[in-house]
């Protein structure tokens, strides 16, 4: 009896194909990636001998780019055991995914299962019982032009983040930088530029209550003044100033204005009615589905990508990386016979809607994401039967696909003017506009969010009454109102996942790591939404703009997508890319060790210094990158004076007025006594994450000593005796039974012991000081326990349940 070894990326697909195929089929996961490409730290002493590149980045360049590979540690045991179960199969069948991290992972099994029996791939796009069988039926060999090209992206973004993180830590305060990294941390830097270079305008406008005979009161604002237009937000530029052809009202002229206009006679000057259509949105493909469900339900990419893989893998939605809006047959049938039955025939369009999108890689341009299957699943169905964040994203996946195929909403648009002339004779015309839907269409099912709230509001439905033109209307009621410009949005993961997209910058599949990464290496951190450079970011980018102006340039790094989607499809080789890249006189390697020698300590502390400008008496106030974080400090001198900045101001906040404000606020520095064991002088510090005390000063190359105050102690009230013992922990309570010692630490999520790296949380920070080794012993004896699922009490009891009584 023939038996076939099905191996595929996760637990949870296996478990899910698995039912699908018989006793002949034995399906195996390779939980993920089996192998990568090695860190050099990783390599034996003889390998990195061989030659530097080894030595550097794991690459042997000198042998046509060859990466050095390693099974990773906590896969062999895994290996071994699908070894074993290989032995007693007749065939093997590679089903990962049909991407280039898929194919990848198929090949490096095979390199490292060395199989004897017949190998196929297996390939699918939704994880149904039709699609697994259809794909057992039809495999094919595996794609080695994906292959290369996944290898190449691979090796090209280790010899550029090795080479350029190298730099980025020599030469700044960065951690890494990378090849679409640091393009992503640099669109954001420049967004903060624009707001900190941004000037507030103020103006005044006049909103009125309308009303005629017949029908009920409407509004509408001022829009031109004796032939001009009247001032609105769109009216200036980013420097504050005022555009041609426009008027500012300012708050005295509005009022008086608005005084004039009492019992003035306003006519209807013009109405205007136009046909008004709105078409559906496409079906999702990865990026815009990452940026739905961030405006929608303010998910990162990272965290909407671990939903929808998880609704993969469990049959519920076709493959959600993809660059494709195209649905197949199978599923536009699907879609139009769901509208019927939930809509009825005058919202199912009489030809299904075709989305064409140019997408640049075809091997990757598989079918949208949709709901699996030759029928779709009700939402409220799958709820009952998945997890709530999985049923949301899946509603918004049905929603978005059912909506796709359906009519459009068709409606009116209506603009009206209104026209009088004030007691002081002059001409001011009043405006709005409204819509009106008369077939909601696609609406009934979605309507696609936006990356801007107020364009939103301004799609929303306003009625008006019926108004002839010439004919009277009262002004009930006039107001004046004063606004401010606003600086440009920063962005969210989602208007940052779009902007790379429209750049041509890196791929779907990668940008829910790029966001987790800028974010973890500090260079960007979250005030709500928004995406905020932090000073490093700032510093970093100036150091590639400056430098390494095309490796941040956006038509540079799109150029390179372009470079490796022609790897792919076979019309470029590998190696010949690779070595035009980083090889000679204009390559990235002699360029970065020209750049190591060239930016000498000046050109350092330049990179790391911002101007915000002088204080009266000339004295120069900067914003500085130091060891230990941002700070601001006045004059150049001895007499310098400095002060931390605070870690959620965003820089378009740090002005110089603020930065005076911080420099002149009251230090809570002071000094509590001397150490007698040391003879240090004990000091009480406020820093950028709370207050702690310090011993010493430190010496040139040696940090002192310090120690966060407990939550339960007040700074004010400090004493010397109490700063010794936080500067003493961890404490050691006692030595255990096997010789190894029990020691108490106030760590960031509060006090714990530990125990041969067993450890447990204690209920008070007294207890750091208190505790028993007996206590400390019998804590450790009990089951962990997981933090933040204590049960919590109820709110209220609302009372008995009249059906069940209880």
């Amino acid at each position: 009896m023939s038996r076939a070894l099905v191996i595929v990326e996760s637990p949870a697909k296996a478990k899910t194909i698995g039912k699908y195929l018989g006793s002949d089929f034995v399906v195996e996961s390779s939980i993920g990636h089996i192998r990568d490409l090695a860190r050099p730290s990783e390599l034996s002493k003889e390998v990195k001998a061989k030659n530097a590149y080894i030595k550097t980045y794991a690459v042997d360049v000198e042998d046509d780019f060859k990466p050095l590979y390693i099974v990773s540690p906590d896969r062999k045991k895994h290996i071994a055991q699908l070894k074993k179960v290989l032995k007693s199969s007749d065939e093997l069948l590679l089903a990962t995914d049909e991407d280039r991290e898929g194919e990848s992972i198929a090949w490096h099994l095979v390199e490292v299962l060395n199989p004897k029996v017949p190998v196929k791939r297996m390939v699918f796009h939704e994880i149904t019982k039709k699609a697994i069988l259809q794909a057992v039926e039809n495999p094919r060999e595996i794609d080695t032009r994906l292959v290369d090209a996944q290898e190449a992206r691979r090796i090209l973004d280790r010899l550029y983040g090795f080479a350029m993180s190298d730099m980025s830590r020599r030469k700044s305060r960065g951690k890494s930088a990378g090849r679409v990294q640091s393009v992503a941390v640099r669109i954001v830097v420049e967004r903060e530029r624009e707001r900190i270079a941004f000037v507030r305008a103020a103006y005044w406008d006049l909103n009125g209550l309308f009303e005629t005979q017949e029908s009920e009161g409407f509004e509408a604002e001022i829009k031109e003044l004796d032939g001009k237009r009247v001032a609105t937000g769109q009216s200036f530029g980013p420097d504050g100033k005022l555009k041609k052809d426009a008027i500012c009202l300012d708050e005295t002229e509005a009022t008086e204005l608005a005084k004039d206009l009492q019992g003035a006679a306003f006519t209807v000057a013009s109405v205007e009615t136009r046909p008004l259509t709105r078409r559906p949105a496409p079906p999702f493909m990865t990026s815009t589905l990452q940026q739905e469900a961030g405006r929608k339900f303010g998910w990162g990419a990272r965290s909407t990508m671990r939903v929808a893989q998880r609704l993969y893998e469990t049959g519920y939605i076709t493959y959600m990386r993809t660059d494709s809006t195209t649905l197949s047959d199978t599923a536009l049938a699907a879609a139009r016979k769901q509208i019927e039955q939930l809509y009825g025939k005058e919202y199912v369009p009489s030809e299904p809607r075709i989305y064409k999108r140019k997408v640049k890689n075809a091997q990757e341009a598989h079918e949208a994401i949709r709901p699996a299957g030759d029928e779709f699943k009700m939402p409220a169905d799958v709820a009952k039967e998945v997890g709530k964040q999985e049923a949301r994203l899946y509603e918004l996946v049905w929603k978005r696909t059912v909506a796709s195929q359906m009519e459009d909403a068709k409606g009116q648009s209506l603009s009206v003017t209104l026209e009088a002339k004030s007691s002081q004779g002059k001409n001011v015309v009043f405006g709005v506009s409204g819509q009106t839907i008369t077939f909601p269409g696609f609406q009934l099912a979605y309507v696609e969010g936006s990356d801007d709230p107020e364009a939103d509001l301004a799609k929303n439905e306003k009625q008006l009454p019926p108004l002839k033109k010439n004919q009277k209307v009262t002004a009930k009621k006039l107001e004046v109102a004063g606004h401010e410009t606003k600086p440009p949005a920063r962005y969210t993961e989602a208007s940052l996942v779009k902007m790379l997209e429209q750049l041509g910058v890196g791929r779907p599949s990668t940008y829910a790591s790029i966001m987790s990464t800028i974010e973890d290496r500090g260079y960007v951190w979250k005030k709500g939404r928004a995406l905020v450079p932090s000073f490093k970011a700032f510093q970093v980018v100036r150091l590639l703009e400056e430098h390494f102006g095309d490796l941040v340039d956006y038509q540079f790094t799109a150029r390179m997508e372009d470079d490796l989607d022609a790897i792919a499809s076979g019309d470029a080789k590998r190696s010949k890319y690779l070595e035009e890249f980083f090889l000679g006189d204009e390559g990235l390697e002699a360029r970065v060790k020209t750049k190591m020698e060239e930016i000498k300590l000046e050109e350092v502390k330049r990179l790391e210094t911002f101007p915000l400008g002088k204080t009266e008496d000339g004295k120069d106030v900067v914003v500085r990158i130091g060891q230990f974080g941002p700070y601001v400090q006045l004059g150049d001198d001895e007499a310098k004076k400095t002060v931390s900045i605070p870690k959620d101001m965003p820089p378009d906040e740090l002005d110089l007025a603020k930065a005076l404000e911080l420099l002149e606020a009251p230090s809570d520095d002071r000094e509590l006594g001397k150490d007698p064991e040391t003879d240090l002088m004990v000091y009480l510090k406020a820093g950028r994450y709370g207050p702690y005390v310090q011993l010493g000063e430190g010496g040139k190359d040696e940090k002192p000593k310090t120690a966060s105050l407990l939550k339960s102690m007040n700074p004010e009230e400090v004493t010397l005796e109490q700063a010794l013992q936080l500067l003493a922990l961890p404490r050691e309570v006692g030595i255990a039974a096997d010789g190894e010692p029990v020691l108490a630490f106030n760590g960031r999520y509060g006090p714990y012991i530990v125990h041969n790296k067993e450890n447990r949380s204690l209920e008070s920070e007294d207890q750091l000081f208190t505790i028993t080794l007996e206590k400390a012993l019998e804590l450790l004896a009990q089951p962990k326990k997981r933090r933040g699922r204590q049960e919590k009490p109820p709110l209220r009891e609302i009372g008995v349940d009249p059906v069940s009584e209880q």
